[in-house]
């Protein structure tokens, strides 16, 4: 009788700790972004839950209202095109 209740008692510890974990995952990912890459210029936007910033202002403090970051290439024959942006999730 004492291993049962013992059992019971595991088993019903388990069941509880795994709802609280289920309870506390996310649906849906914490941040969303959007990237919009037509011939020239490419737009990066934040959509839920994140901030960005051009990567040469890497040390500055984000600002919580960029919610989209732009860069180009220029140039009369531009294969390929590389650009960089910092995220922050919001908390």
């Amino acid at each position: 009788m004492k291993i049962l209740r013992r059992a019971v008692t595991v088993v019903a510890l388990v069941g509880l700790g795994w709802m609280a974990g289920k309870a506390q995952t996310p649906e849906v990912g914490v941040f969303q972004i959007k990237i919009d890459a037509p011939a020239g210029y490419t737009a990066v936007e934040c959509v839920r839950g994140c901030t960005l910033q051009g990567a040469r202002d890497a040390g500055l403090p984000p600002d919580p209202n960029k919610r989209t970051y732009t860069y180009g290439c220029s140039g009369q024959r531009v294969e390929r095109c590389a650009g960089a942006a910092n995220g922050f999730v919001e908390k």
